[in-house]
């Protein structure tokens, strides 16, 4: 329903999936278990990209052949690719200085950063969003058409699906709770933030997916599945608590590799399209190509899950603030939860004791 990927090259784009999913897994866990491992994904691969993105756009600019072909210039040149990135790349260095307690990552008004960077990141995709439905509804006035055509070449279909799924991000950044419940895990491994439950997790993947399945809708089978999937399962089988870090790692590594070889995505027997391009069960989407027709239920019906899930997660921390009298902001909301109490026993020892209204509330679990 929601990709065509019934054709001859199914088996490919379903070994893809699965190259994509185990290479952010493993990445992951290199980028995670030691100091180097990070500086080196982080901080190193960032600057040398950098350095190769400016060399590019210079070169591009002085209209040599080799830069203004390259498929970085061609197919990742929105503002939204490079925005993501970097925001990204910040969120796992941050993450990296608390977990390791380095410079101000010992500091404990800077635990506030890892929802400030999130929310910062999930507004740079809301933003995309209400920009896609504007430019939809426009063309749709104009041209009788939703089409749009992206900077990329990719031709969007902006609709109220895209307004729906914006306001879901919005009520999304308000479903992170206990935003200064952040820690380092016993043997430095991990960040962790253990109100950040399946409530949280659950919501997010819903309206991140759909937000990929309407402007990223040539990757989306990669960055709305894969890309999701990877820091999920992760953090549910042996890195409980520690999601959001999962989630920008794999995120900044993902971005790195789809803004260097974007010819994997959009022109290789791994190309996946989504069923809203009626038509092209075995063809390609090219540069300009606008499609003749569009079957937009799937961007409906996710968006409707999307605003149906964090409606009933903010409802569900509205209800318990009323209950508990405890803001949800400054406190733990989801203590008495399975995944909170896993996450909390990986703690430092140090930091719970600096933590005493969680650690007598555990020890009554």
């Amino acid at each position: 329903m929601f990709f065509n990927v019934y054709g001859d090259n199914s088996v490919y784009q379903f070994i893809g999936l699965t190259l994509v999913f185990t290479g952010l897994v493993l990445l992951n866990e290199f980028a995670r278990r030691t100091k180097y491992g990070g500086i080196i994904s982080f901080i190193v691969v960032p600057i040398l990209l950098t350095i190769y993105f400016i060399t590019i756009y210079i070169c591009a600019g002085l209209d040599q052949s080799w830069a203004k072909n390259n498929g970085t210039y061609v197919r990742m040149n929105s503002w939204f690719h490079y925005a993501k990135l970097y925001a990204a790349d910040i969120g796992s260095v941050g993450f990296v200085l608390i977990k390791y307690k380095w410079l101000i990552g010992k500091k404990s008004w800077f635990k506030v950063y890892p929802f400030t960077i999130v929310a910062i990141n999930i507004m740079i995709a809301v933003i995309s969003d209400f920009e896609s439905a504007i430019k939809g509804y426009k063309n749709m006035k104009e041209k009788g058409t939703r089409w749009w055509l992206s900077s990329e070449g990719v031709w969007l279909y902006g609709g109220w699906w895209n307004v729906l799924n914006g306001i879901a991000g919005i009520i999304n950044i308000f479903c992170m709770t206990d935003w200064w419940g952040i820690y380092s895990s016993k043997n430095n491994d991990d960040m962790l933030w253990p109100d950040m439950t399946w409530h949280f997790i659950l919501a997010y993947d819903l309206w991140n997916f759909e937000y990929t399945y309407c402007n990223l809708t040539t990757h989306s089978w990669y960055c709305g599945l894969a890309l999701l999937l990877a820091p999920t399962f992760a953090n549910q089988f042996w890195n409980k608590g520690g999601w959001i870090q999962n989630r920008a790692n794999t995120l900044s590594i993902w971005c790195m590799y789809a803004q260097i070889f974007p010819e994997f995505l959009d022109n290789s027997i791994f190309s996946v399209v989504p069923s809203l391009y009626k038509g092209y069960e075995n063809k390609l989407v090219k540069i300009n190509e606008k499609p003749i027709e569009a079957e937009p239920s799937g961007q409906g019906l996710i968006a409707f899950l999307s605003i149906v899930a964090n409606v009933c997660v903010i409802s569900t921390i509205i209800k318990r603030w009323i209950e508990r009298k405890r803001n949800p902001y400054t406190h733990s909301i989801f203590d008495d939860c399975e995944d909170y109490i896993e996450a909390y026993k990986r703690i430092d020892n140090g930091e719970t004791e600096d933590n005493l209204e969680n650690e007598a509330h555990y020890k009554l679990i």
